[in-house]
């Protein structure tokens, strides 16, 4: 499989793409725990299709030490034990966030005050921010046919 444009040759796109890279690379200061920003990558690229960000994020979570158990159970987290309280909230946001097209209002005020009970208002904006830059990252990925599988971690750090 060959991807259709490759973003980064082309002058524009890759001065765009940088900036959404600094994003992603700011948010790793961010108080918001490391293994939530995975999860919540994982997860919103497994709604996305994206299978390179799928790839990435699941390689670079399990080299954090984030066990192949709560990888493997990212994509059906309801019914996962494996999660604390604070995860779930997450991931129910970025759910919402992700598919905020398929509801008509938007991301539900219960699933932002679960968020809000968990996480700091800086750890909202961090958590927000983080949805909104993975979303791009797949669709970039996803319009263009990214092929993936041949990710190695630490690639792009």
């Amino acid at each position: 499989m060959e991807a259709r444009l490759n973003i980064m040759a082309s002058p524009v796109a890759a001065k765009a793409m940088k900036h959404i890279v600094a994003a992603a690379k700011t948010l790793a200061e961010s108080t918001l725990p490391a293994a939530t920003r995975e999860l919540v990558m994982l997860r919103a690229s497994q709604i996305n299709g994206c299978a390179g960000c799928i790839d990435m994020h699941t390689k670079d979570a399990a080299a954090a030490g984030e066990s192949a158990v709560r990888l493997n159970l990212v994509a059906a987290w309801r019914e996962a034990k494996v999660f604390t309280d604070a995860e779930r909230a997450a991931l129910e946001l970025a759910e919402q966030g992700t598919r905020i097209a398929d509801a008509a209002g938007g991301v539900p005020d219960e699933v932002w005050a679960n968020a809000a009970k968990h996480y700091d208002e800086d750890q909202l904006a961090a958590l927000v921010t983080q949805i909104a830059v993975i979303n791009a990252f797949n669709r970039g990925n996803v319009i263009t046919q990214q092929p993936a599988g041949d990710y190695e971690v630490g690639q792009f750090h």
